[in-house]
């Protein structure tokens, strides 16, 4: 029955392999010849002591550059811009509870922004889409890492030009450690590997092709693992920890491992985290879906693979992606023969997840959809600066949103920020919530084509203005993106710096100058920011968990009052509106403009 099944499954894959296009790219012949690159750890450059509590303050400096990478051997190189000059950028290894300061410094032509995605950073230090840093600009980004350990990741967000800047290089991993989580003994050290999926495509003359110009996908017939297309890693007979990102700008994937000596047999193993860390229990499946922007944690053991391939693969016709020749294979692990002494467990449970109270009602629909050709949330695009601030949950308040995406034609997955998501239900599509969603937080959900989903999260700690958006990074940029305000509590009770304006003038980028990259001047920066108490996490949740204490019923959202020290127009929303214009032009101007107000840059 096996040996039928198997037969089976390998007829369906050669009829996918058929009905598939061949290259958009030149072909590309060298599958599995090239080893799996892993990114460098990120070195702090300085640490700061934190005046107000003694505790270390990690700085670091990362420049944005441009850098020549070779593709294709056959070929000339590429020119990307990517953080360090490399791409995916350097990891971030950071400890919870170790706050950082990192200052992004723009040496490349295009403007930019940077979101880090799965932190709860306040709103100036969030990666809004108008914040721009120009060239010769830089920008200290305030992070708090206080979350439990997950894995993050650091990307571009610039108005109107994520894709071009993440398709060009600028992401990297950023991974939070707790060390309350070593006893569970997950495989660690270099049984622990970061893996950056992209699809990407490319020029005849090996430089990359342009999503500028694009307006709906660009899935790409070039599948890359941190960095390098069709790697192969060779791994030991044990347990590993695969930490996946789907990077891609359109594509998603649905994994699976399988045995070279059993092709058509998908292979166990087990998801232990998503975007929002570690899940309640390990979960058992032979496959992964995964979207753009969404991280899944796998434990895959190699010991009953001993002196054997291992290829990870992804299906073919499952979600509304175009084929090609060989976008179903991804990378080769070579298992060595010899055996080894594997100390790492897998427990049977992790955690428990901190899950938001139910509330059982709809608090807002919202509908994906392209509408008289834009991209389109409840028909609102991004420009429309008047209107695209379309929920205002009250602070510390759980809220339940319907994401629906009516079209049959496109998956959006929908990446809301500042927040982590229960996700309740899905209905259409796929029918179901899968259990490695169900069994954790998380905060980028794929809404497939045809799909309802209904996410719930407590908009908390911080109140402000934060943005929701698909991260089909194309549908994005064509203004599928909206925002949320998580709005001020005036009778909370609890004294704190007002920091709810992603466009304060007192956070903005600056112009480089050598003096403000002595170390001295770097510490009275970095104390500046850590005087304000911008992350008193625990006094946060108190007083909020006090305030709804002594209230029967949720209060509606209270109005945004003036920002008073904030150092811009005297509201929140004057505030962003004022700067929209200028911030938008700002990204804009080393770009010569092209079809459809957009530029096609050829590197």
């Amino acid at each position: 029955m096996v040996n039928a099944l198997a037969k089976l499954a390998l007829a369906l894959a050669v009829v996918g392999e058929a009905s598939a296009k061949d290259w958009l790219s030149p072909p590309y012949k060298w599958l599995y010849q090239y080893p799996l690159p892993i990114p460098k750890p990120k070195d702090i450059k300085q640490t700061v002591k934190n005046p107000v509590n003694g505790k270390d303050i990690r700085y670091y400096e990362i420049e944005i550059k441009e850098f020549s990478a070779n593709v294709y051997p056959d070929r000339g190189n590429a020119t990307l811009v990517g953080y360090d000059g490399v791409s995916p950028g350097p990891t971030f290894m950071m400890e919870r509870d170790t706050e950082a300061v990192v200052r992004f410094i723009n040496k490349a032509k295009p403007a930019n922004s940077v979101h880090l995605h799965g932190s709860y950073s306040r709103a100036p230090w969030d990666g809004w889409a108008e914040d721009v840093t120009k060239n010769g600009e830089y920008k200290d980004y305030y992070y708090p890492n206080s979350q439990n350990a997950r894995t993050l990741w650091y990307h571009d967000h610039a108005i109107d030009h994520t894709a071009e800047n993440a398709y060009f290089g600028q992401a990297g991993m950023y991974i939070l450690h707790d060390e309350k989580e070593d006893p569970l003994n997950l495989p660690k050290g270099k049984y622990d590997v970061p893996l950056v999926l992209a699809a990407k495509q490319y020029n005849t003359d090996g430089s990359l092709y342009s999503p500028a110009n694009e307006e709906t996908s660009l899935y790409g017939d070039i599948i890359h693992v941190n960095g390098q297309p069709w790697p192969y890693m060779k791994v030991e007979p044990r347990k590993y920890r695969f930490r996946f990102l789907d990077a891609s700008i359109s594509r998603s994937f649905k994994l699976y491992f399988e045995n070279d000596k059993a092709v058509g047999t998908k292979l166990d193993f087990n998801v232990i985290a998503s975007d929002a860390g570690l899940l309640s229990a390990p979960q058992p499946t032979k496959d992964l879906y995964i979207s753009m922007a969404e991280r899944y944690e796998v434990v895959f053991d190699f010991s009953t693979y001993k002196g054997q391939n291992v290829t990870l693969r992804n299906t073919r016709g499952f979600a509304a992606d175009e084929d090609f020749l060989h976008t179903d294979k991804v990378m080769k692990f070579i298992v060595d023969g010899a055996a080894v002494v594997d100390d790492s467990a897998l427990p049977t449970k992790f955690r428990t997840i901190p899950y938001p109270t139910d509330t059982n009602k709809v608090d807002h629909s919202f509908k994906f959809e392209r509408k008289n050709g834009h991209w389109t949330i409840n028909g609102v695009t991004w420009k429309d600066v008047n209107n695209r601030v379309l929920a205002k949950p009250a602070r510390g308040r759980v809220e339940v949103w319907e994401l629906i995406n009516t079209s049959g034609g496109w998956s959006h997955p929908i990446h809301v920020h500042l927040v982590d998501f229960k996700v309740l239900k899905r209905s259409g599509g796929r029918a179901s919530v899968m259990n490695y969603e169900a069994a954790g937080l998380k905060d980028v959900v794929w809404l497939g084509p045809g799909e309802t989903v209904l996410v719930e999260a407590n908009y908390a700690p911080w109140d402000g203005l934060y943005m929701f958006h698909c991260h089909n990074l194309i549908h994005e940029d064509h203004e599928m993106m909206a925002a949320f305000n998580v709005s001020v509590l005036p009778d909370l009770g609890y004294k704190e710096t007002l920091i709810i304006d992603p466009m304060s003038t007192d956070y903005r980028a600056v112009a480089q100058k050598d003096s403000d990259f002595e170390p001295e001047n770097v510490s009275k920066k970095v104390q500046s920011l850590a005087n304000l108490e911008p992350y008193r996490v625990a006094d946060t949740e108190k007083a909020l968990e006090a305030y709804y204490a002594t209230r029967k019923d949720t209060p509606a959202a209270a109005a945004t009052p003036a920002s008073g020290n904030q150092g811009s127009p005297t509201t929140l929303t004057t505030a962003v509106r004022a700067s929209t214009t200028a911030a938008a032009a700002a990204a804009t101007t080393s770009d010569s403009r092209g079809r459809g107000g957009r530029s096609r840059r050829r590197y």
